[in-house]
């Protein structure tokens, strides 16, 4: 009896479990054919990103870890679905996976957004929404935002040597976590490590230098090389006299500008001396001629009152005529001249008598 009960129950079982699995069976292929739903959002990475230097792109760099990057997730997918009408393609940059890329761009905040049009790009600063997206790209409204450009170019050569420095930071996170975490080494003495590889590495730079130095450049004459001092101390004694010439230089220019300025001011005196002394003669010149005049007015007048009173008639001068000797012709005509003379006189006297 119990055996008859039982039989039955685990028929029904087993009926239940077969049809099951057929469901399953059937249904299976069915999901498969339903492709999963693809993200039309491109990642760029340090092999690909040249693709935005032709066309139009926007680019958005963004952390796993990041809320805010979290956020517009969906906004950018919705975005990206209307690139094709709006002819722009969408890209993505995992900044912990790429940070060449990060430093490249010069990437300081998250999420950070860039518009890039035929090479020219430019940091959009607005929200990540996606009609904000859609009339930043319709409306161009990146046209009137400054472009990077010059050595702020992601293009340029000091961007890519900031994309390599931030690569081999990166690298050495990753190396600092893989002794941390996978291999659960301390953190202070992944610490130390990094120390001790940077100063060998800094050790084996500097050896590298001196012997390309030693190499490439000739070394100095072993007389130069026995006495640098010297040859300072004797660059510095000429320095020396060379100011010392060029004091004395500027004396003796001013001493000569000082004796031309004191002739030039005895000059200018002697000058006006000479033109006092001509102005005097000039006036006792005019004082001379003036009296001369006066004598010659004031001598007509007494020649007539010597006449008047009988005075002697001119004759010649009595020192001329002591000076004179016997035999002068000019002495022996005028005496009879005289004695007509003295008669006329004595008679004139005798007559005005009574």
């Amino acid at each position: 009896m119990a055996g008859g009960r039982c039989g039955p129950l685990l028929t029904a079982l087993l009926a239940a479990w077969v049809a099951v699995a057929a469901a399953e069976h059937e249904a299976g292929p069915e999901q498969a054919a339903l492709p999963a739903e693809q993200s039309l959002v491109l990642p760029m990475t340090a092999s690909n990103w040249t693709l935005v230097m032709e066309g139009e792109w926007m680019l958005k760099f963004y952390a796993p870890w990041c809320p805010s990057c979290q956020q517009t997730d969906s906004e950018w997918e919705a975005f990206a679905k209307n690139g094709e009408l709006l002819h722009i393609s969408v890209g993505k940059v995992d900044v912990i996976q790429e940070p060449g890329l990060s430093g490249r761009f010069f990437v300081t905040t998250l999420p950070a957004f860039f518009h890039a049009k035929d090479g020219i790009f430019r940091r959009y600063r607005g929200p990540g929404v996606y009609e904000d997206l859609q009339n930043y790209i319709l409306e161009k409204k990146w046209q009137s935002v400054e472009p990077l450009t010059g050595w702020k170019s992601p293009a340029s050569l000091t961007m890519s040597g900031m994309a390599g420095l931030f690569s081999l930071s990166g690298k050495i996170w990753h190396l600092h976590n893989y002794f941390t975490v996978t291999l659960g080494i301390p953190a202070w003495c992944s610490y130390v490590f990094f120390v001790v590889a940077t100063l060998i590495f800094g050790l084996l730079m500097g050896l590298v230098l001196v012997l390309i130095s030693e190499c490439f450049c000739v070394p100095l004459p072993r007389h130069l090389s026995e006495h640098p001092e010297r040859s300072g101390k004797s660059e510095d004694a000429q320095r020396a006299e060379q100011l010392q010439d060029a004091e004395e230089d500027r004396d003796d220019s001013n001493e000569e500008e000082n004796k031309d300025s004191l002739i030039d001011e005895e000059e200018e005196k002697e000058d006006l001396g000479d033109e006092d002394e001509a102005e005097e003669e000039e006036e006792e010149e005019e004082e001379e001629d003036e009296d001369d005049e006066e004598e010659e007015e004031d001598s007509p007048a007494a020649g007539a009152d010597v006449e008047q009173s009988g005075s002697p008639e001119p004759g010649p001068p009595r020192e001329a005529r002591e000076q004179a000797g016997p035999g002068d012709p000019h002495v022996a005509a005028d005496a009879p001249v005289a004695e007509d003379a003295l008669r006329q006189r004595r008679s004139q006297h005798a007559d005005q008598e009574p």
